[in-house]
């Protein structure tokens, strides 16, 4: 390759964690999370109020201890399996055509951190990928406004694109069926669950084209141009494909929304409503998938493979299995660099 021939620039961001299970890095962590005015989406005063004086101060020690149970030796799994997704996807790509630097949104290692390192190598242009399947403006929409951001500032601007979802292309699924797969190998279920982080309907509505959503079943049924970037849509879609490639009974699938915070109403059907639902209509035995997550992390580990299943098991339930985040297997990673490296 010609010393004159500039690189393209890759920026994997995944969502962030704390630096510890401290409760200090914990509520620094949610300061800068909840902060973000993509993620609570209320003026800057009442949000800064809110964030600094009742849900950092009150929540930092709960949420220390519930990363405590998720800590290994190689620290936060969403950091250190976003680390190994890198180095795999090193030695499939061209070194001498592309420069790849992950980063977090929150917390290190940082977008800045990583546009500086592609800055100094001078590239042409910048491919970003936020690692979240389903674009949200709580979560894409952050990653592609700070990247816009920064790079505002610099006197040279190069080429920059964004890649805004993927639950669509065919190696996201495949892998996501092969993880099905493996569990379906060993198990029958009676239910099978898509459990998906939660977003408030006010976020949702913001987005709605021409008076399109009615954050209903009938106008997420079916994904069109009119409601493409619905973050709702786009999971039921999701849930759609995955279950078609698995061959699901159609009567058997179910999604469903987590993580709600705080009183207003956030897009339904809540997945704790569904697991007592299923308990107390006899349903024994169930699988869940949590395709908004590309990493296993405090929402699929902890919540959905801890939480959840106590209280299934708690009323009834006999079996409750998480299929794994997809992480560094090497059809995602397959799939990440074809998402990176090919022309759209």
């Amino acid at each position: 390759m010609s010393q004159n021939k500039a690189k393209t620039g890759i920026l994997l961001v995944n969502l962030g964690t704390p630096d510890s299970t401290a409760t200090g890095d914990v509520r620094k962590y949610l300061r800068e999370f909840l902060m973000d005015g993509r993620v609570i989406d209320i003026p800057l005063i009442p949000r800064w109020l809110l964030v600094n004086l009742i849900i950092a101060p009150f929540r930092a020690p709960k949420s220390a201890g519930e990363y405590r149970k998720l800590w290994t030796d190689r620290g936060s799994p969403l950091l250190f399996h976003t680390m190994d997704l890198k180095e795999k996807l090193l030695p499939l790509i061209d070194q001498s055509r592309f420069q790849l630097e992950v980063a977090m949104r929150y917390q290190s290692p940082g977008i800045e951190e990583g546009l500086k390192a592609l800055n100094k190598s001078n590239v042409k242009e910048i491919v970003v990928l936020p690692l979240f399947p389903q674009y949200a403006s709580a979560t894409n929409g952050s990653v592609i406004e700070r990247v816009m951001e920064l790079a505002t500032k610099w006197q040279i601007i190069p080429s920059i694109r964004f890649i805004n979802n993927f639950i669509e292309h065919p190696l996201f699924l495949e892998a996501w069926a092969e993880l099905g797969q493996e569990m379906m190998a060993l198990q029958e279920y009676d239910r099978y669950l898509f459990s998906y982080h939660g977003l408030p309907e006010r976020q949702i509505r913001k987005g709605s084209v021409d008076g399109y959503c009615r954050l209903s079943d009938t106008c997420c049924a079916r994904y069109t141009k009119k409601n493409q970037f619905c973050y709702r849509a786009q999971c039921f879609h999701t849930t759609r494909l995955i279950a078609k490639k698995l061959q699901l009974p159609e009567e058997k699938v179910v999604t469903c929304f987590q993580s709600r915070l705080g009183k207003d109403p956030w897009i339904k059907p809540y997945t704790e409503d569904l697991v007592r639902e299923m308990a107390g209509n006899g349903i024994k035995k169930v699988l869940v998938f949590s395709p908004a997550f590309v990493a296993d992390c405090l929402e699929t580990t902890v919540e959905v493979g801890e939480e959840y299943k106590e209280q299934f098991l708690e009323q009834g339930g006999e079996r409750w299995d998480l299929v794994p985040s997809l992480n560094s297997r090497d059809t995602w990673v397959d799939c990440v660099k074809d998402l990176v490296t090919s022309k759209p």
